[in-house]
């Protein structure tokens, strides 16, 4: 009986490696062993970064809101202090956005709360 081997399931395996490390410098983007560990590790930072992608932006519109709230006499935590307490439930991301954008209507919100 002849030997059976799964030639196709292990070159698909190493071309779909291969693919994911399209762009990378050196051996990292044709050898498969190398390219491997690469795109392994690719994966990991992919990971973890999507989680402090989310951390930056949080503080990106924090100082922006800060900035906004301090050209109308408020600190970032009495503002938001204030915002809560007439409960306006605008997310910081909103707010960075009319801080940045429509400074007339984040104007118009700090006088509400004011």
């Amino acid at each position: 009986m002849p030997r059976s081997v799964n030639s196709v399931a292990k070159r698909a395996r190493r071309k779909k490696i291969l693919k994911q490390a399209k762009g990378f410098f050196g051996r990292r983007k044709n050898v498969y062993t190398v390219a491997k560990n690469a795109v392994q590790k690719a994966m990991l930072y992919a990971y973890r970064d999507r989680k402090n992608n989310k951390r930056n932006f949080r503080g990106l519109w924090i100082q922006r809101i800060n900035a906004g709230a301090r050209l109308h006499g408020l600190s970032y935590s009495q503002f938001m202090g204030k915002l809560k307490a007439n409960n306006i439930d605008l997310n910081r991301k909103v707010l960075a956005d009319l801080a940045m954008n429509n400074p007339n209507a984040f104007k118009a919100i700090v006088e509400k709360v004011k």
